[in-house]
């Protein structure tokens, strides 16, 4: 199951209006979070050889932002982040998906959980 699955019935509250660009004037924004379990890994450095190359890939292959944020001291779990600015909300859930899709079949690691954090308009 995709985003754009997990998050049908929300599209309204992706997007900042007033800001130009974009389908709606606004800007679509997200951050996605993934809970890794390294089941291989004896080490922090086996867990860095496992996480490294998926850091690598998505900040390069995918140009979005990317970084460890959780986890660092234990041997077999990780949690990446990634933050995605897109110009149409349509382009932003494809992004999204592409971008779980390439996580999920990352050798080496399991993916236990996915959470999606969306950019919401100001009131």
């Amino acid at each position: 199951m995709f985003l754009k699955d997990l998050c049908r019935g929300t599209r309204e509250n992706r997007f900042v209006t007033g800001l130009g660009g974009g389908e709606n004037g606004g800007v679509h924004a997200a951050a996605l979070r993934f809970d890794l379990h390294v089941p291989a890994s004896r080490s922090l450095k086996a867990k860095r050889a496992a996480v490294r190359p998926i850091v690598d890939t998505l900040r390069h292959r995918f140009h979005v932002s990317v970084a460890e944020v959780d986890h660092q001291d234990l041997w077999q779990r990780a949690a990446i982040a990634v933050a995605v600015v897109a110009e149409s909300d349509h382009h932003l859930t494809e992004v999204l998906d592409t971008l779980e899709r390439f996580v999920r079949s990352a050798p080496d690691v399991e993916v236990l959980d996915t959470t999606a954090a969306y950019l919401e308009p100001e009131d």
